[in-house]
């Protein structure tokens, strides 16, 4: 299994890394830290490109690249990989489709000052058109102890068996345990929040009863005048991971970051994890790692 890991030699660079090594602790996963530099461009400052700057540049992500794997403990495989690409996301997009990577990690917006998450330019455009999971990893995030908990969010719309699917799937090739929760908004704007409850709680309870993980799969219900204030509520472990599904408007196979999954992210303090519609986990065609539907969290 192999990650990329988006790699940016500041403090976002820092985070990505950090929640890679804990992803890939329990998954002996190999991540590949990944530098992307532009394209040569008919618009470039020089055209063809100038011998010179291209050894200086060269010289300057050598010295970025060991920086960052410097970062990575002597338990977990890693390399650097340098990239020419027209945008940073499509550079780790084409990376994670070259190697079949299963996973992409990247670290929050460096501009972000109130909260743990501020989705930039290239999280944004990963999160609209990434074929794999995309992990995000909150400012600051240091961690690189294996992960401890997975939660799964569940919305009120049809599809959300997928995003449970590879939470199950996840979670049982981990051996961790999981919570499946239920987000419930009870705002006047929710139409028949009650209902919802009741729908969200029955798919919870058949999917838990149905695991062979017994007593490490609880369920939960979150629930407060507003998203956000239903993810406050909520008790968090430090090692804990949030998985949430890809809105419906998302095309096959691609990631499209729904209202419920931005709202999430306003207010939460660990690392999210987003998964594509009709995502199916690497070697699973059928049971817990196949997602037939889209996710819609």
């Amino acid at each position: 299994m192999r990650y990329i890991v988006g790699y940016t030699a500041d403090e976002r660079g820092h985070d990505a890394v950090c929640l890679a090594v804990a992803l890939a602790r329990r998954q002996d996963a190999i991540l590949d830290l990944v530098l992307v530099t532009p394209e040569h461009s008919l618009y470039a400052g020089t055209y063809p490109p100038d011998k010179g700057f291209d050894s200086v540049l060269s010289d300057q992500m050598r010295e970025w690249m060991d920086e960052g794997l410097a970062l990575v403990p002597e338990d977990i495989t890693a390399r650097g990989v340098v990239v020419r690409s027209e945008s940073n996301a499509q550079g780790l997009i084409e990376a994670a489709e070259d190697t079949e990577a299963s996973l992409i990690v990247i670290g929050a917006s460096s501009r972000g000052l109130a909260t743990r998450f501020s989705v930039g330019n290239v999280a944004r455009s990963l999160l609209h058109a990434s074929p794999v999971p995309v992990a995000l990893a909150p400012k600051g995030y240091r961690r690189t102890d294996p992960v401890t908990r997975l939660t799964c969010a569940v919305g009120r719309r049809a599809g959300a068996d997928a995003v449970m699917s590879v939470a199950v799937s996840s979670a049982e090739r981990r051996g961790l345990p999981l919570r499946l929760v239920s987000l419930v908004s009870l705002d006047a704007g929710q139409p028949d929040p009650d209902g919802a409850e009741d729908e969200a709680n029955r798919r919870l309870a058949e999917t838990a009863s149905s695991l062979a993980a017994g007593g490490r799969v609880s369920v939960e219900t979150a629930r407060g005048s507003s998203i956000e204030e239903a993810i406050e509520a909520m008790a968090w472990d430090e090692g804990e991971v949030l998985l949430v599904g890809s809105s419906r408007l998302a095309q096959h196979m691609r990631i499209f970051l729904g209202s419920t999954a931005n709202k999430i992210l306003r207010t939460l303090t660990i690392p999210m994890v987003v998964v594509p519609r009709t995502y199916a986990t690497p070697g699973s065609t059928s049971g817990p790692g196949a997602l037939p539907t889209e996710a819609d969290a």
